[in-house]
């Protein structure tokens, strides 16, 4: 994921502790007008380096994922973000420039005159990092809001499952993935989005259900769901839309329906309808039919087999998995 491994970003008083401390154990090593060049160049080496590293740390957005970037857009705003980490590498080239300028002006002076320019450096210097307090809160803030994020991989072949609440998604997820899924955090929804993985033929397929983004019209929406669902469209290669044509689930077949052509509209890829209920009604137009049960096919009453199809999650899966085209990147890719 892009932002896990970000580093905790320091305050601008952390910085100049660190540095100034180390520069007073390096000028203690020295004698004279040396142990004050030496406190210049520590401190200055110091700030300008750690400055560095925290915009380092940071992807570059421009090569991250759209799907990343649209998620952090919404989260932290990444305009705001890329002004803060250039004025922290000002920053970091500033503190550098004040070292070797003041180090210069040392040349020829006696230790009164050394003392003081070393003083007026570490004054210049911990202005310029206390002009970037602001900046790197940003950034700290940004990084505990930017790690809360799921980890789905956009890089690997991914099945989306979306429809109300109540009809079977979660269920199906858990059967197919043998329940070796994760809750993962999601800053855009009541509850946490599903992520399942499933391997065939070599391939690691990841499967998503994301309760409370793809179970409801989009006229009901506010804006940062309808961004967090362009996210999603940067993902997702097959959509599995469930439909519980009994209603049981509390939700009118109709408002079903209506559901399934928006989001077949907004992310305009392959999308199978599930009739998850088939024990109940198989009153509805779907690709297939499923009686969602941790009991195998077998289990299924012949009686019931109408076109379209009655399959096992099983099958269903597959079925998905026929529908996305698999570039050679993926089916040459060792498994993570």
């Amino acid at each position: 994921m892009e932002f896990e491994s970000l580093p905790t970003t320091p305050t601008s008083e952390e910085l100049l502790d660190k540095a100034f401390s180390k520069a007073a154990r390096a000028g203690k090593a020295q004698y004279g007008v040396q142990a004050q060049r030496s406190m210049i160049q520590t401190s200055s080496n110091i700030l300008s380096d750690n400055l560095e590293n925290v915009v380092r740390t940071w992807p570059n957005f421009d090569s991250i994922s759209p799907f990343y970037y649209e998620l952090a857009d919404i989260l932290v705003e990444v305009g705001t973000l890329r002004k803060s980490l250039g004025k922290i590498q000002w920053a970091s080239t500033k503190t550098k420039d004040i070292g070797r300028e003041h180090q210069r002006s040392l040349l020829g002076t006696d230790l009164g005159q050394a003392r003081t320019i070393r003083k007026q450096a570490f004054a210049r210097m911990a202005s310029v990092v206390r002009g970037v307090s602001n900046e790197l809160i940003i950034l700290s803030e940004a990084r505990n809001s930017l790690r809360r994020l799921p980890t789905i991989n956009p890089d690997i072949p991914t099945i989306v499952v979306a429809g109300y609440p109540n009809v079977g998604k979660s269920s199906f997820v858990n059967l197919i993935t043998n329940a070796r899924n994760e809750i993962a955090s999601y800053p855009f929804t009541t509850r946490g989005v599903l992520v399942g993985h499933i391997e065939r033929n070599r391939i690691r397929y990841q499967i998503i259900d994301t309760p409370g983004l793809l179970d409801r019209s989009m006229s009901d929406r506010n804006d940062i769901e309808k961004q967090a669902i362009s996210a999603l469209r940067h993902v997702a290669d097959c959509i599995l839309f469930f439909i519980d044509a009994s209603e049981t689930c509390g939700y009118s077949l109709e408002n079903q329906l209506s559901l399934c052509d928006e989001i077949k509209s907004q992310f305009e890829i392959n999308l199978i309808t599930v009739c998850s209920k088939s024990d109940l009604s198989t009153n509805v137009e779907s690709d297939y039919y499923l009686y969602i049960s941790p009991d195998t096919s077998n289990s299924f009453d012949p009686s019931l087999t109408i076109k379209p199809e009655i399959l096992s999650s099983s099958q269903l899966i597959k079925h998905a998995i026929s529908s996305i085209p698999i570039p050679d990147i993926w089916s040459t890719s060792p498994l993570k």
